[in-house]
């Protein structure tokens, strides 16, 4: 089954203009290659993949050399406010932007029922090949 595009760039969509305080979503692959997003006006889709990328890598490291286990969500808090990298599938990673005005618990709550309702949409068929 392969990846549903236009349900993924919808449900950014919806998540972008419906929760509170949120700026922007994007999908991407773990090596930073965009799948879908909703961002704000003159930010390069190509570019938050390749920082989100980046982000995901070191976090990954320092989770791993500081035997954290497996890295679920990345934070980083600026004075304008949030970029939040999170684990969907293997093969797909989500980050959040939002606004110095969120609220962590319940941004943490919508991008946790956001993936739960991007993860078939994501979800493709492996084939194994002999």
């Amino acid at each position: 089954m392969p990846i549903n595009y236009s349900a993924i760039q919808s449900a950014l969509q919806e998540f972008v203009t419906s929760v509170s305080n949120v700026q922007g979503a994007s999908i991407m692959s773990p090596d930073g290659l965009a799948i879908a997003s909703s961002l704000p006006a003159g930010m390069e889709e190509e570019r938050v993949a390749a920082m989100s990328a980046a982000m995901l890598a070191l976090g990954e490291r320092i989770g791993r050399e500081l035997s954290r286990g497996q890295i679920e969500r990345i934070l980083v808090e600026g004075e304008k406010g949030y970029a939040i990298v999170s684990s969907c599938t293997e093969d797909a990673v989500l980050i959040v932007l939002t606004d110095e005005k969120v609220k962590l618990g319940v941004i943490n709550l919508e991008v946790r029922q956001l993936i739960d309702r991007l993860r078939p949409s994501l979800t493709f068929a492996k084939t194994n090949v002999a």
